[in-house]
């Protein structure tokens, strides 16, 4: 007989709410992924690395011209040079990044401390390996974390924090402030830190991104993933990174030779090619700022009420004015009715806590938004 491991999981809200959109023919505002096609250009650069021969093995932390190109971004973006030979692996997406950091973290009896709303890999992850979860729940409006309660929270037995900025899927960020606040806490207390920074480039309204990697006693004890899949709108190639101080990586890739060995070769290529025109980054803001703009526009008549998100693709609809429903029932009664997919956010926070919001994915093309908005002002 073999155990179940993870007893408490059940099909993800994600499975459920996308099964049910196209039960439906829904428009899926659920999941995080765009419907439209990536730059050409990264799939001709594809095309290439392959007909030059990429097609066997990468090497086992990654192509090195790929590690490169992010040392590179790293130091221009952030004032931080991370070695391509030894603090930089490539991973089959961000979620393996994030799964083999607590891997190589996380042993049993250990806590972790983690904000809700949370994005629903990190726990049972945590749980695998025989790690506790302490939440810190962050509240509407503004979901600002409480760090006395972060202080709170802390024994013994924790043995890491873990942030997302750009959050998921409140669209707030973290400030200065709270990352010095953050470092003061990890440094006093001997702390790992996991950065979940997938949406670093989706920034909004003049807003600054502050990574862990700027906080240099911060960045010295920290595990920073990111998305590739997000940031060039390729969500399907699940390629992303792990940034770490070398005797953190050395521990990191210990495991991932282990439990994927490397990842796609050509596409790495490709990535590390396109990342030469530092504009293919350094535009999303803009660029998703504008659908931001023009979803909020579009349900400005709406009853939802709306704070517009400061990164990420993700929108919050507060729906407190309309319905006193839960939250599931409510998403799933719009998915049936009227057609438009979302994600209730009870199911990511502490005891599912309902603050009567759905998240909605806002990577779409303008005609997709316009039918979603047109039949979400219906209500």
């Amino acid at each position: 007989m073999i155990p179940n491991k993870l007893p408490q999981v059940e099909t993800s809200i994600f499975s459920i709410m996308s099964s049910l959109a196209k039960t439906h023919d829904a428009i899926n505002l659920s999941q995080g992924f765009p419907d439209f096609e990536c730059d050409p250009e990264l799939i001709r650069e594809v095309n290439e690395a392959m007909r030059e021969g990429a097609n066997q093995y990468a090497s086992m932390p990654g192509d090195l011209g790929l590690r490169k190109a992010i040392s590179d971004k790293c130091n221009s973006l952030y004032d931080k040079r991370y070695d391509p030979s030894s603090e930089i692996t490539i991973t089959a997406g961000a979620t393996q990044a994030i799964f083999t950091a607590l891997a190589c973290t996380i042993s049993q009896g250990d806590e972790v401390i983690l904000f809700a709303p949370a994005y629903d890999c990190y726990e049972p992850t945590i749980q695998l390996f025989g790690g506790t979860v302490k939440y810190v729940q962050l509240r509407p409006p503004s979901f600002h974390p409480d760090w006395n309660e972060v202080k709170s929270k802390i024994t013994a037995a924790t043995k890491m924090i873990i942030i997302n900025s750009p959050h998921n899927p409140t669209g707030t960020l973290f400030s200065e402030k709270d990352m010095l606040e953050l470092e003061q806490i990890a440094v006093e207390n001997d702390l790992v830190v996991l950065s979940d920074e997938v949406y670093e480039h989706i920034i909004f309204d003049g807003e600054e991104h502050y990574s862990a990697m700027r906080f240099p006693h911060l960045a010295d004890r920290t595990f920073i993933t990111a998305s590739f899949g997000k940031t060039f709108h390729t969500t399907g190639w699940k390629l992303g990174y792990c940034l770490a101080p070398e005797v953190m990586m050395e521990k990191f890739r210990k495991i991932h030779q282990f439990n994927v060995f490397c990842v796609n070769h050509p596409m790495q290529k490709a990535i590390a090619a396109y990342m030469k025109d530092p504009s293919h980054y350094l535009s999303l803001s803009n660029f998703y700022q504008s659908k931001r703009d023009y979803f909020i526009s579009q349900m400005s008549e709406s009853r939802f009420k709306i704070i517009p998100a400061k990164g990420t693709y993700f929108q919050l609809l507060d729906y407190s004015e309309i319905s006193d429903e839960g939250d599931v029932a409510f998403a799933k009664r719009l998915t049936k009715d009227l057609g438009v997919a979302t994600i209730p956010t009870s199911v990511f926070n502490r005891n599912k806590e309902d603050f009567k919001q759905l998240r909605v994915c806002f990577a779409k093309k303008e005609t997709t938004l316009y039918t979603a908005c047109q039949r979400l002002r219906s209500l």
